[in-house]
């Protein structure tokens, strides 16, 4: 496996939730600090958070307080639960290293309807 895999995006109304999920390379996974990233149509890939490997998070004004991101490392997966989503979530949904260092996978969709 050279990048991530994503899953989980779909089609919700604001105030649903989502849960996304990413396979990461077994090779990094342990030690590294991974992020999740969005790119709305026409703007730059972002941050959205992050996790280290013993759990601390950061997190983007934005979603503070709706999003939370988590690991598990005996899988090498990583998992973004979104909640009281709005339509500026909308965004396709990448998960990489922090300060990314992969290959970026394809991404999950994520749409949010007013």
């Amino acid at each position: 496996q050279v990048h991530p895999v994503e899953s989980g995006g779909g089609l919700v109304q604001a105030g649903g939730s989502l849960r996304l999920s990413c396979a990461a390379p077994e090779s990094i996974f342990a030690i590294a600090t991974m992020g999740w990233y969005h790119q709305a149509p026409g703007m730059q890939r972002e941050l959205v958070a992050a996790i280290n490997s013993v759990g601390g998070a950061i997190y983007v004004d934005s979603v503070k307080g709706r999003f939370t991101i988590s690991r598990d490392n005996g899988n090498n997966m990583m998992y973004l639960q979104m909640n009281s989503l709005k339509p500026e979530d909308t965004a396709v949904y990448y998960c990489n290293t922090y300060k990314p260092t992969l290959e970026w996978g394809q991404g999950t969709q994520v749409t949010v309807s007013s």
